[in-house]
């Protein structure tokens, strides 16, 4: 079926022009349910690239050594000599990777493609093999969002996130049928297509954008929540791709437009604030406004060019106005919002002993395993003279017994989080037991390849003392000096510890414990709204301890507070949690060590 034949998904079209147009934007990742055409619309994403394009599709059950290339074991037995191999990531150099089920993907396989869609380079180091492919390529994804969540490193990467919109009228339903009984027929809309692709891509060097365009996109990003100085860049390639693909060479406002819905909004993760001078005014203050207004009117001698202040804020206003229509009542559920639903079980194992750290290879049969090729060549080695002739063409002469499957370690490792309450008090005591039980556990960290971070909160916000690590010395250095007292931002702290284990697991440390030292009250909210509220203060916390809990992350509670002053607040979260609750008022730094072991 060709792109034109495809009905609704305007949006995903529209997203997919763009990225034709400017391959630069990275990729196009489309969240829509089974039966959409999603998969139909990717795949007919290929009739618009020149010929010769590589077009590659990546299967979900793909395992490392196909995604990212090894030993050709065929190759290598003909010639007698070692012949890598390239895997899938880098067979799509210079064209179109596409993946159905992004979200599916194993950790593992998740965390080589955004270091390849990061470095543009897909890295072969394993069982004495050393090589290295170029891998830059635009990723094509599409995803059910009743299957899970994707990983935000992927969503990084890529300017275009498209929202599905679902198609409930009949007579668009029928086209679609009409259109599928008839597709291929004619193919004079796809070359119409082709041909405006290409002269766009001609154009888009020549087309203009204002600053204050970009400023007002920025602005409205910060709006929205959006994070990261990568969201603003794409935002402008989209704009800049848009005007071209319409044949003009500057920028307007409906490109901007095209640019908030496919890059910023999919991101957002609040919504927009409305300011007091959009909310209805009595008609004293009209009046007021009227007469200021005309007294501080300007006469025709002023330049246009002092006017050109408030356009940043004209612009976004017209963002989010022209947003406001598509942006959920739950800003939830965006793809980069607080996520309350997770994988869960994604620990660290590994699946029938298959994932993991490659330890050793032995004897067995291969069906069900991965063949260790060096191993078994070297197994094979030492009796070649005595075997009967290899037949025509074989460097190396092969039998069962020499077959060596691999062996993993399926262990990642874990992420020991201490959170410490910095407010208050008993601060001081509580930073120097958390310094104390970090060490202990540092020690350790090496034989187990376990890290420990350091999280403390107080003030207005939390913040990373110590990321994962697993030296002891830095530990030392980083952890000497903390000011202590002031507010408790605990829904902050939680919100940070949350972030810290979510890249863990981008590094592949997919197991965290969380520890948690705290009476458990909080009076600083993390967002601005619930300030002073604290019924929506405990909300946020509730929330934010949902979101930990949702994504496997174990936690134990080490309540601080001295017994007769307790209100019960630390019980209650270790409950939201989902964690352990341990009442050590003089906690020792062994008794703190002892605890978070045992919670692991």
């Amino acid at each position: 079926m060709q792109f034109t034949d495809i009905v609704g998904l305007d949006a995903a079209k529209q997203a997919l022009l763009l990225l034709a147009v400017d391959p630069t934007l990275g990729g196009c990742a489309m969240a829509a349910p089974v039966g959409s055409g999603k998969s139909t619309l990717a795949r007919a994403y290929a009739t618009l690239q020149p010929g010769g394009t590589p077009f590659v599709e990546l299967p979900v059950n793909i395992t490392e050594d196909r995604l990212l290339g090894g030993l050709d074991l065929e190759a290598t037995l003909a010639t007698g000599r070692r012949v890598v191999e390239r895997g899938v990531l880098a067979a799509a150099h210079d064209g179109v990777l596409y993946i159905d089920g992004l979200n599916l993907l194993d950790g593992a396989i998740e965390a080589a493609l955004i270091e390849t869609l990061a470095t543009g380079v897909v890295r072969v180091e394993r069982e004495g093999l050393s090589a290295q492919f170029p891998a830059s390529f635009v990723l094509l994804a599409t995803y059910d969002p009743a299957e899970g969540d994707v990983r935000r490193g992927l969503l990084d990467r890529i300017a275009l996130i498209s929202p599905f919109t679902s198609n409930g009228d009949a007579r668009a339903r029928a086209e679609v049928v009409r259109r599928s009984r008839a597709a291929g027929s004619d193919g004079t809309e796809a070359a119409m297509l082709r041909a405006l692709i290409v002269s766009a891509r001609e154009t888009l060097p020549r087309v203009h954008v204002r600053d204050e365009q970009i400023h007002g996109l920025a602005q409205a990003a910060l709006s929205l929540g959006v994070e990261g100085n990568r969201v603003d860049v794409f935002a402008v390639k989209a704009a800049l791709a848009s005007a071209a693909l319409a044949g003009r060479l500057d920028v307007d406002d409906d490109d901007l437009k095209i640019a908030a819905r496919l890059v910023l909004m999919p991101r957002a993760t609040r919504m927009p604030e409305s300011d007091a001078q959009d909310q209805p005014q009595e008609p004293q203050q009209q009046q007021q406004q009227a007469e200021n207004e005309s007294s501080d009117a300007p006469d025709d001698s002023t330049p246009p060019e002092q006017t050109q202040e408030q356009q940043p804020e004209q612009i976004e206003a017209l963002l989010l106005s022209a947003l406001e229509s598509d942006l959920p009542a739950d800003v939830l559920s965006l793809p980069f919002a607080m996520q309350r639903r997770g994988r869960s079980g994604s620990r660290g194992a590994a699946l029938n002993g298959r994932r993991g750290k490659f330890v050793r290879a032995i004897p067995a049969a291969p069906r069900g395993n991965r063949i260790s090729v060096l191993h078994t060549l070297m197994a094979a080695a030492p009796w070649q003279k005595v075997r009967t002739p290899a037949r025509a063409g074989a460097a190396v002469h092969i039998e069962k017994s020499d077959v060596r499957v691999k062996r993993y370690r399926d262990k990642a490792g874990t992420l020991f989080l201490f959170v410490v309450d910095a407010s208050g008090s008993m601060a001081i005591n509580r930073m120097r037991e958390a310094k104390g039980a970090a060490a202990r556990l540092l020690q350790n960290a090496y034989v187990h390849r376990d890290q420990v971070a350091l999280v403390a909160f107080r003030g207005a916000a939390a913040q990373v003392l110590l990321p994962p690590s697993t030296s002891v010395e830095r530990a030392k250095r980083e952890l000497d000096v903390m000011p202590t007292g002031g507010g408790t931002p605990l829904s902050s702290a939680l919100w940070t510890a949350w972030q810290v284990a979510k890249q863990a697991r981008s590094r592949g440390i997919f197991q965290s414990s969380l520890v948690l030292m705290t009476d458990g009250r909080a009076n600083v909210a993390l967002s601005a709204d619930a300030q002073g509220n604290r019924e929506r203060m405990n909300e946020e916390v509730q929330q934010i301890a949902a979101m930990l809990r949702a994504d496997g992350v174990a936690s134990v509670v080490i309540d601080t507070q001295v017994g007769y002053l307790s209100r019960g607040e630390a019980p209650k979260l270790a409950k939201h949690l989902g964690g352990r609750y341990v009442y050590l008022p003089n906690a020792r730094a062994e008794q703190i060590a002892q605890q978070v072991l045992s919670n692991a």
